[in-house]
């Protein structure tokens, strides 16, 4: 197929994949949407000036940026946006999905005049930096090497209206919650064994895996001892040989781990502490509340599905980079928070909405979107950084986010079937 056929035909399933904001938004501020997803998906950047670029609407620049300015800055924006992302994928989100929570930062090293910048520590180079602290919930399969985009917030813990960051993580997973009915396991790194986040979880019955400090204290046969006591005799049951990808190649790790019946201290609730040795000179200590019996395959579900973090780590470095997510120049709380929810949709469609069909259309070298990406070394396993790249590609060939002089995309291309069917 022709790829200026390619492109209508995307741009239609674009245009489909925004009628879930339909019922929600007057139809100026859904158009604004359109416009602010098409312009990131064009430009690959979070610059106002990028994206009213990238519009190529026929009045001054400057014209298109204040328009985009004004509608950026509506209050609770970015909330509904998220629930409907949400609420799209819940479908997606089965008993077993585990759904990682992980805060990340926005390093804005030189913003002086950018509002309630606050300390933040670079999750790269562990300086402590101006900046923006975000959270990005996340569904993914164990098995799998997809990874679904469920919700993704900024914050700044010097706004009026910042509570904490327990109240932060727990406004997520609620959201999350709510939509998926509560299914799921939700999985959180170091930060996130607090008592102030334990027990809302447990008393929402939710279950979790969360990586422990050793200094935490647990109750162990009627005792209460810190995690790195419990672990230290811990029997190592099985092991596994694991490849971790890194960028400079692949590194094959043997993971030894078993498990240890704990509880709280003040809770009934039976736990188990599985511990892993093999990943560095301390153990990895892994909290969970999901059923877990002394086998390989029960144990190695929750190593596994800690580890799938990885895969998540490497979303989180694909949304920053491929949208340009810490050039965020806007000067109002508001947007700020509004233009990381559009980012989210952003990467959603990309991610998402085009679904199972792009490993036809787009991963098969001989069609669409991530052939015409000009990339290096190919299209990688994780293909999301060749897909951004392709579909800006392509967008761009057709010129304005409109046909003509701003109206609006043909729904339908006569005689043609639609290459891209959303799942």
């Amino acid at each position: 197929m022709h790829r200026t056929q390619v492109a209508l035909r995307l741009r239609e399933q674009w245009q489909k994949f925004l009628g879930i904001f339909s019922p929600h938004f007057s139809k100026p501020r859904l158009k604004f949407i359109t416009q602010m997803v098409y312009g990131l998906q064009a430009s690959q950047d979070v610059k106002l000036s990028s994206i009213a670029r990238a519009l190529g609407e026929p009045i001054a620049l400057k014209k298109t940026e204040e328009r985009l300015s004004h509608h950026l800055d509506t209050p609770g924006l970015s909330q509904v946006i998220n629930e409907q992302i949400v609420a799209h994928a819940a479908p997606r989100v089965r008993p077993d999905t585990l759904i990682v929570v992980d805060l990340t930062d926005v390093r804005k090293s030189y913003a002086e005049r950018m509002p309630y910048l606050a300390t933040v520590r670079d999750g790269s180079t562990g300086e402590l930096v101006p900046g923006y602290w975000a959270c990005v919930a996340l569904a993914c399969e164990p098995e799998k090497r997809r990874v679904v985009p469920l919700h993704q917030r900024l914050w700044s813990a010097a706004a009026p209206d910042f509570q904490s960051e327990n109240t932060q993580l727990l406004q997520v997973i609620d959201t999350v919650r709510g939509a998926t009915q509560g299914r799921g396991i939700y999985v959180l790194d170091r930060g996130g064994d607090r008592r102030r986040l334990f027990n809302p979880l447990l008393e929402r019955g939710l279950r979790f895996i969360i990586r422990l400090v050793g200094d935490r204290h647990v109750v162990f046969r009627r005792r209460w001892l810190s995690a790195q006591a419990v672990a230290q005799d811990c029997p190592m049951l099985y092991a596994e040989t694991v490849i971790k990808e890194e960028a400079g190649g692949e590194k094959r790790l043997r993971l030894e781990y078993g498990v240890r019946p704990v509880k709280l201290p003040g809770r009934r609730e039976p736990l188990s502490l599985v511990v892993v040795r093999g990943l560095g000179e301390a153990p990895l200590l892994l909290l969970t509340n999901v059923a877990v019996q002394p086998s390989r395959r029960s144990l190695w579900f929750i190593v596994r599905g800690y580890l799938t973090r990885w895969l998540v780590e490497e979303t989180i470095r694909f949304i920053k980079q491929s949208y340009r997510l810490e050039e965020l120049r806007v000067l109002s709380y508001e947007r700020l928070r509004n233009l990381v929810a559009l980012v989210l949709a952003a990467v959603y469609f990309s991610a998402v909405w085009l679904g199972e069909s792009l490993k036809l259309a787009v991963l098969v070298p001989q069609s669409g979107i991530a052939q015409v990406a000009k990339r290096f070394f190919g299209v990688p396993d994780f293909h999301y950084y060749a897909l951004a790249d392709g579909i800006a590609v392509l967008f761009s060939r057709l010129g304005r986010w409109a046909s003509g002089a701003g109206g609006a995309l043909p729904t339908s291309i006569p005689g043609q079937a639609t290459l891209f069917d959303p799942i």
